[in-house]
């Protein structure tokens, strides 16, 4: 099942990354993602481990995977 659709706002989508635990670890991870051309915003939730992002249109997997890394997480998919 993937949490992928396209709104008014934009494409949403709803990304599993492991090992957030706090809001330090939200903001580090928002931070990242929303540097991504397209993105319009970011929405981290340690306790789920969900990231929901809405962009002008789809997003690479590569370049949120990265983003993810760059936060010092791990990308598991999307939902």
């Amino acid at each position: 099942m993937t949490s992928t659709g396209d709104t008014r706002d934009g494409v949403t989508t709803v990304y599993k990354v492991s090992g957030m635990s706090c809001g330090h670890c939200e903001g580090a991870v928002g931070s990242e993602i929303s540097e991504l051309d397209r993105v319009s915003s970011v929405k981290a939730v340690a306790s789920t481990g969900e990231v929901t992002v809405v962009s002008a249109a789809p997003l690479e997997e590569a370049a949120v995977r990265a983003a993810v890394d760059e936060a010092g997480f791990e990308l598991v998919g999307t939902l």
